[in-house]
């Protein structure tokens, strides 16, 4: 079923938090909220679970109306799964009792079927019989999914689920939920502030800011045509140019890129590090800093002549392999696909 949200606000007290959302999940889809703590995401969530009582606008799952200011479907007549950043595991019950807890609304005689198929979809049958405190980390938060799958719930939940693993354990974790939501083929919503782990899950990403969503779209989307610098620099580092507009091109110290939407004048130029092509043909030069080996890609670190006497430094991302020298000089050009212009910041 699908999960939409029609034009949501919702404040605490004189703060508001949630500022005229639009937003639907299909069926089978996973939506990636982005944002930074404080903009809203969470309350969003437990607005859709019926954890918090809706204050305005229409909450609609499968076409029917759960939520909507005065009237309410009780969370737990919602069929809404909800997966919680601390699991929320019962520590006197088993990993078999802990997903039949949320069983206690189906028929007795099926409880023991859903809890063997909740275990099997998240690889935890040798488990069944353990405590919370035996587990891991990662056992635990697929115990929780585990949990939250065993109704057959018409949506998904996640709150920050990854976010307590430590950085290798979160990465096998994240692979392992993401092929037992694919197979699950149920809507899914899920809050992170991590872009990385947004890009890696999300069929579409909604970040958002202080209480809005800024761009919607599929994680390419945002990552190669962000609306603005907030989302450019969210989704990944970003080198920074100071430019010039002038007859449609924005002058920088590596050269034209195309902005025939701006005005002339001032603006900037964001470049992301793998967008910095070093070798270019006919392009300016600048100083190797620092040169380091981090597994996938090489960073470098430069130092660019910004045509006034001064230095603009510069991140760039290779292929492993290449090294070079403190003090070397290389060509630098730009991908204009990894680069974005903007007129300049507001003060």
């Amino acid at each position: 079923m699908s999960l939409v949200f029609h034009t949501i606000h919702h404040a605490y007290g004189d703060n508001p938090v949630l500022r005229g959302i639009d937003l639907s999940v299909a069926p089978g889809e996973i939506v990636c909220l982005l944002g930074a703590s404080g903009c809203g995401k969470t309350t969003l969530l437990r607005l859709a679970s019926g954890l918090e009582p809706l204050q305005q606008g229409r909450i609609e799952l499968g076409g029917q109306l759960i939520a909507e200011p005065g009237r309410e479907v009780p969370p737990e007549r919602r069929g809404v799964g909800f997966v919680f950043q601390d699991y929320a595991l019962f520590p006197h019950l088993t990993v078999a009792e802990n997903i039949a807890f949320g069983l206690r609304f189906a028929p007795r005689g099926e409880r023991a079927e859903r809890v063997t198929d909740a275990l099997a979809r998240v690889g935890l049958e040798s488990h069944r019989d353990a405590f919370p405190h035996m587990l891991s980390g990662g056992q635990q938060q697929r115990v929780a999914l585990a949990r939250a799958l065993a109704p057959r719930p018409s949506v998904l939940l996640l709150d920050e689920a990854f976010a307590s693993l430590d950085a290798r354990l979160r990465e096998q974790v994240r692979d392992d939920t993401l092929h037992v939501l694919q197979s699950s083929g149920i809507a899914t919503l899920l809050v992170t502030h991590d872009s990385e782990e947004a890009m890696f899950m999300g069929d579409r990403i909604a970040l958002m800011r202080e209480g809005r969503i800024l761009q919607l779209g599929a994680p390419e989307t945002l990552y190669f045509a962000p609306v603005d610098r907030y989302v450019a620099t969210f989704l990944g580092e970003v080198n920074r140019l100071p430019a010039r507009i002038a007859g449609g091109q924005a002058e920088t110290a590596l050269g034209a890129l195309p902005a025939p939407d701006l005005a002339e004048g001032a603006a900037e130029v964001l470049v992301r590090p793998e967008g910095l092509r070093l070798g270019a043909d006919s392009a300016p030069q600048a100083q190797v800093e620092a040169c380091r080996l981090l597994g996938a890609t090489t960073l470098v670190h430069l130092a660019l002549p910004d045509g006034a006497g001064g230095l603009v430094h510069l991140h760039a991302r290779l292929p492993p392999g290449r090294r070079l020298v403190r003090g070397e000089y290389v060509t630098v050009g730009i991908d204009p696909e990894r680069a974005f212009v903007f007129p300049p910041e507001a003060p």
